[in-house]
């Protein structure tokens, strides 16, 4: 019986994770030849505040990067 542990970050919707399990279940049904019954998927959500990216908080990290790609991007045009 093969469980999959899902580590992300909270705030997607039912949807979202349902449409994730069918797809990783489906993923190890084909690999591993097993029944989609004897899959085991446990997600794990964990607030924001509590990862972190190259020794900043996560939120930290994303806006530093976005700012940083806007800039890249600005140089890039016209060129």
């Amino acid at each position: 019986m093969p469980v999959v542990i899902v580590n992300m970050l909270s705030g997607r919707d039912a949807a979202t994770k349902k449409a994730m399990l069918k797809k990783v279940t489906a993923a190890l049904t084909s690999t591993l030849a097993v029944a989609p019954e004897s899959v085991r998927i446990i997600i794990q959500e964990m607030p924001s505040e509590h990862y972190g990216i190259a020794g900043l908080p996560v939120e930290e990290y994303r806006a530093r990067k976005s700012r940083s790609e806007k800039k890249t991007n600005k140089k890039h045009v016209g060129i």
